[in-house]
C-alpha cells in the first residue's frame, strides 16, 4: 500500500518531484489559503485533492505532511499534524522562537511520529562527498569549518511573490517581519547544517554574533552582514556569514573545511570550482596546490553515483529526491530521520542566540542541550 502525502503550502513544492519519482508514494493532497493557486498547482502536478483549511486535510487518510508554509507556521502546523497521527517533513527553519523548539521536541517525543527537517543543502552532492571523505578519515581530525549564505532577498519582503500589478504587490509579506524584522542570522541552517554533519557526534556549545550595522537598506531591522562564531562542545569552531541585504551577486552555498590532513573550499564564482588539498598530495605546504574536487567523485555515496535522470530532475542535483527518500525510509521504520528533531532545533536555535548576542555586543550565548534536557531548568537561556 502506497504512503499518502499531503503538502501544506502551494509555493513550497520542492519535494513533489521527489515523491512522484518513488513507486510506493503518492502525493494525494495540497493545501493553501490561496484557492486559485492551489487549484492551479494541483492541476499542473496531478495532485487529486485540494484544501483551503489545513485541519480538513489532516482529517483525511494521508500518512504524512510536508510543511512548506512561511516560517512562523512551521511549528503550529507540525504540532497539529503530529497530534493527528501524521509524520512530518518540515521546511527550514524548524521554528521562530526558542519556546516553539521545546514544544516541538515535546510533541515529537509524546506522539512517537517521525519528524525530519528538510534541510536540502545537506544533500548537495559535494557536501555529501565531503561528508563521506571526512568519515573515511581523509581529512584527519577536522577542527574548523565555514558556511556562508549570501542572497539578496530584499524584494521578497513585499508582495507575496505576486506580479507587480497585483493589488498585494506593495504589501509587506511575512518575510518583512519574521526575516527582515529580525537581527542576527535568522536563517542559519543552509550554511550550518552541512558543516555540522562533517562534525558528526559533536554539538553546539556556544554562539557569538557581531554585525555591520545598517548601510544598504536601513528600513529593515536586519543588518547588512552578520558573522556568527559557533563553538562546539569539543572546542572546535565554525564560522558563519549571513547576508540577505547587500547588493551583490548571490553566493548561496559556500563552505570550507580544515583538518589535520587536508582542507576543502567551495567555489566563490567567476569560474572557480570546488577544490581540495590533502597532505599526501605534495611534499610540504610550501609546494602545495589545490586539486579539483571532481577528481574525487569516486567518494560520492553510491546512490548519488547511480542516480537516475528522474531522480536528478527532482531538484538540487538529486538532493531533493534523496531527502524525500530518507524521510520515507524513516516513515517505514527502516532508518532514523536523517535530520531529526534535535538537530533541527539546535541548528535553528543558532538564529535566536545570534539575535540575543548581536544585541548584546557579541556576547557569547550558551546553547541548551536539546537532546539531553531533563527539566525546565535545562531550558533557560542565560545572559
Amino acid at each position: 500500500m502506497a504512503i499518502k502525502v499531503g503538502i501544506v503550502g502551494a509555493r513550497g513544492l520542492s519535494t513533489v518531484k521527489g515523491f512522484q519519482a518513488m513507486e510506493d508514494v503518492e502525493v494525494t493532497a495540497l493545501c493553501d489559503l490561496d484557492e486559485e493557486l492551489v487549484r492551479e498547482q494541483s492541476r499542473r502536478l496531478g495532485i487529486p485533492r485540494t484544501f483551503r483549511v489545513y485541519e480538513d486535510m489532516l482529517e483525511t487518510d494521508i500518512d504524512a505532511v510536508v510543511v512548506a508554509t512561511p516560517m512562523q507556521l512551521h511549528v503550529p502546523q507540525t504540532i497539529a499534524a503530529l497530534h493527528a497521527g501524521k509524520h512530518v517533513l518540515s521546511e527550514v527553519t524548524a521554528g521562530v522562537t526558542m519556546d516553539e523548539l521545546w514544544w516541538l521536541i515535546e510533541t515529537v517525543e509524546a506522539t512517537g511520529k517521525v519528524y525530519m527537517m528538510a534541510e536540502n543543502y545537506c544533500y548537495i552532492p559535494e557536501n555529501q562527498l565531503i561528508r563521506n571523505m571526512v568519515e573515511l578519515g581523509l581529512f584527519g581530525e577536522v577542527y574548523f569549518g565555514e558556511g556562508e549564505y549570501l542572497h539578496d532577498c530584499k524584494k521578497l519582503a513585499y508582495g507575496y511573490n505576486r506580479a507587480s500589478n497585483h493589488p498585494s504587490a506593495s504589501r509587506p509579506s511575512w518575510r518583512k517581519y519574521w526575516q527582515y524584522g529580525k537581527r542576527g542570522n535568522f536563517y542559519p541552517t543552509h550554511s550550518l547544517g552541512p558543516v555540522m554533519q562533517w562534525f558528526k557526534g559533536d554539538r553546539i556549545k556556544a554562539v557569538s554574533t557581531m554585525a555591520t550595522g545598517w548601510h544598504t537598506a536601513p528600513e529593515f531591522r536586519q543588518e547588512d552582514t552578520s558573522i556568527t562564531l559557533v563553538q562546539l562542545a569539543s572546542g572546535k569552531l565554525i564560522k558563519l556569514r549571513f547576508d540577505s541585504i547587500s547588493n551583490r551577486p548571490h553566493n548561496l552555498a559556500y563552505y570550507t573545511l580544515q583538518g589535520t590532513k587536508g582542507c576543502y573550499e567551495a567555489p566563490r564564482g567567476l569560474g572557480d570550482q570546488h577544490k581540495i588539498w590533502l597532505t599526501s598530495m605534495d611534499e610540504s605546504t610550501d609546494s602545495a596546490r589545490w586539486r579539483p574536487l571532481s577528481d574525487f567523485y569516486d567518494y560520492l555515496p553510491d546512490r548519488y553515483k547511480n542516480a537516475t535522470e528522474e531522480q536528478k530532475a527532482a531538484g538540487h542535483w538529486g538532493g531533493d529526491f534523496f531527502i524525500v527518500q530518507d524521510f520515507i525510509e524513516a516513515v517505514k521504520g527502516n532508518k532514523p530521520p536523517a535530520i531529526d528533531v534535535y538537530d533541527a532545533c539546535e541548528w535553528t536555535a543558532v538564529a535566536f542566540l545570534s539575535e540575543l548576542s548581536v544585541m548584546n555586543g557579541g556576547r557569547v550565548m550558551e546553547m541548551p542541550d536539546f537532546r539531553n534536557s531533563r527539566s525546565y531548568r535545562d531550558q533557560i537561556i542565560k545572559l
